[in-house]
């Protein structure tokens, strides 16, 4: 497991983070429904080359959750900003997945951050996305966050598995579903559901044009939540390089495939 001692008020929000290593800062930036602890099996394996920072977003993690707290896409960019600030980085390298995509993305197009380079994989970027529950959810908030609780565990553990090739351990799931459980968690899970807008990609995504480092794009092979094309084109839109899939893994590369990752980060910083 990451150690995340630290805490920051960024945009009203505790944010919970840590670092480790030595080198360069490189950014590390999770998606939905999961944590910074998708990187446990990734960060010792960089650690040595780059002090690498990774944080749990705005309402997810260990970092604060409340009632009507605006945990969207609109607000993650700007508490990215606001850590680089806090950090004191002006160019770090980026590895992003998911809403972490997003969050990278707009955080260089709208907010005017820079990069060293930038590693992204299975991101939410390219309309339409939005899965049919997250549809029905986004219809019956009050129902889902409401329902008894051995409910809502099962549903969670089912929902967390769709996001893997490969059947998740047990150890995983746990990880991944301890955050959205309890009178706090339960809530918060259906809450960053509900925020899932599809305006917040679709105002920067006329913006894509080649970034000024270096871009890799990874896709898993098998991801059932965003199908590949949508990273070939997010490739084709941010890069000469071209997409690289990733074989036996869906859109939880970091389980399926986490070798995959670190070498492509290697290659990139090396």
């Amino acid at each position: 497991m990451l150690d995340l001692p630290n805490t920051s008020l960024i945009e009203g929000n505790a944010i919970r983070w840590g670092q480790i290593g030595a080198g360069p800062p490189l950014v590390a930036i999770h998606g939905t429904p999961f944590s910074s602890q998708v990187w446990r099996r990734i960060v010792p394996h960089l650690c040595d080359r780059r002090t690498v920072y990774y944080f749990d977003l705005a309402g997810y993690g260990q970092s604060e959750m409340r009632a009507d707290q605006d945990v969207s896409l609109g607000v993650q960019n700007r508490i990215l900003a606001g850590l680089l600030q806090e950090w004191g980085l002006e160019r770090p390298d980026i590895l992003a997945h998911d809403f972490g995509g997003a969050t990278a993305l707009r955080g260089y197009y709208l907010d005017g951050l820079r990069y060293a380079s930038l590693t992204i994989f299975d991101a939410v970027a390219l309309a339409p996305w939005g899965s049919p529950f997250v549809q029905h959810v986004r219809q019956h908030e009050a129902a889902f966050a409401g329902m008894p609780a051995y409910m809502h565990d099962a549903l969670l553990r089912a929902y967390l598995q769709t996001a893997a090739h490969v059947p998740l351990s047990e150890e995983a799931l746990q990880i991944y579903a301890a955050p959205w459980t309890g009178p706090v968690g339960q809530p918060a899970f259906y809450r960053q559901i509900v925020q899932m807008d599809q305006r917040f990609t679709d105002e920067v995504e006329g913006l894509y044009d080649r970034m000024d480092c270096p871009v890799t794009v990874l896709w898993g092979a098998e991801d059932g939540w965003i199908p590949m094309a949508k990273g070939q084109e997010l490739a084709s839109r941010l890069t000469a390089r071209p997409m690289t899939p990733i074989p036996n893994a869906g859109h939880l590369v970091q389980e399926d495939a986490p070798e995959a990752i670190v070498a492509a980060v290697l290659r990139t910083i090396a």
